[in-house]
């Protein structure tokens, strides 16, 4: 599995833009094939700070969506609604996505 997380501050003044964008692109990933999970989330403690996460089931679902033509228009579009280049963490892990967390037991009660 392709796991990217990569966080970017929107520029106030673009903010609108740059949450329309977001959602655009945010469809358009999601319904490719070899596509995981493409979410983005905003930081409760810093305005306009985002994250962005992202899977694919393998190098080849991410070299895909890279040439995709969604994938260039937003490449080429974030720099006008960002104060500065993203910070990105980029891996390969194994298994084939996410999985239970163990350190949290669900009283079936309550589920």
């Amino acid at each position: 599995m392709i796991f990217i997380v990569f966080r970017l501050d929107a520029r106030p003044d673009k903010r609108d833009d740059f949450l329309d964008g977001i959602v655009r692109y945010s469809e358009q990933v999601r319904a490719e094939p070899g596509n995981l999970v493409f979410s983005c989330y905003e930081s409760v403690e810093r305005a306009n700070e985002f994250t962005v996460l992202a899977n694919y089931v393998d190098q080849a679902a991410g070299e895909a969506h890279v040439s995709s033509e969604h994938a260039k228009w937003f490449f080429g579009w974030l720099p006008s609604v960002v104060t500065e280049q993203p910070k990105i963490v980029f891996t390969e892990l194994p298994g084939e996505g996410w999985g239970p967390m163990g350190e949290v037991v669900m009283d079936q009660r309550e589920a």
